[in-house]
């Protein structure tokens, strides 16, 4: 049961939603975020991303964009990975979508500014989705945002040659750390009524009067 959420003592309940195109195109390298997509491509073709390229692809999948189980990435990294391990593999997913052992869910990588600071240039995306490769630096990591003048020269056309995006980060992701919130509101609750004790509130601040000897400090 360590690769999944039923029945797994380590891992939270979390409603993943079950969306086969989103998943998909995830698999694929097709999401319109090209640090996402390259990624994707790199395992598809080498069996193997750097660790904090996982790290992106996993928040991604789960919590950060599409909000997909991460159990279908875990399958999908089994299945891929020339260095795989299933201890190491359940224990990754558990932790990068929240669900056990890390529980800051509010820490969201972003698709496109994460990698952005490392490698301004995108030569790491122009190697793995190719099509892109005429982009200038300004737009390599948002192709959506590149005026129209600027596509036809690199010989791309959004939503054919390369998509667009299929979810929008600055929405969906705070979405998602609503879901979180709600989903980990509920894990206590239910962990609390199974112990038999009803959940505790915060204790009251106690607050001092100010006096000669007490002094505030800001």
């Amino acid at each position: 049961s360590w690769c999944r959420m039923k029945d797994n003592m380590y891992c939270r309940e979390i409603p993943w939603d079950d969306n086969t195109y989103r998943l998909d195109a995830w698999k694929n390298g097709q999401t319109g975020y090209p640090y996402i997509d390259a990624c994707m491509m790199q395992l598809k073709t080498e069996g193997w991303i750097h660790h904090l390229g996982r790290h992106a692809v996993a928040c991604f999948l789960t919590r950060g964009d599409l909000w997909q189980s991460w159990e279908r990435g875990a399958e999908h990294f089994e299945s891929h990975l020339l260095d795989a391990d299933y201890g190491l593999n359940g224990f990754n997913w558990l932790w990068l979508s929240c669900s056990g052992f890390f529980y800051q869910y509010f820490r969201c990588y972003s698709p496109v500014a994460f990698q952005k600071k490392n490698d301004p240039s995108g030569t790491y995306i122009r190697k793995f989705l190719p099509v892109l490769a005429k982009l200038p630096n300004t737009y390599i990591y948002e192709p959506w945002k590149a005026p129209a003048a600027v596509l036809k020269t690199a010989g791309i056309k959004l939503g054919v040659d390369y998509p667009r995006p299929i979810v929008d980060h600055s929405v969906v992701s705070k979405e998602n750390m609503s879901k979180m919130a709600d989903a980990y509101a509920k894990h206590k609750a239910k962990a609390a009524e199974s112990s038999g004790a009803s959940p505790k509130q915060p204790p009251k601040k106690k607050t001092k009067r100010a006096t000669k000897q007490t002094k505030l400090k800001f």
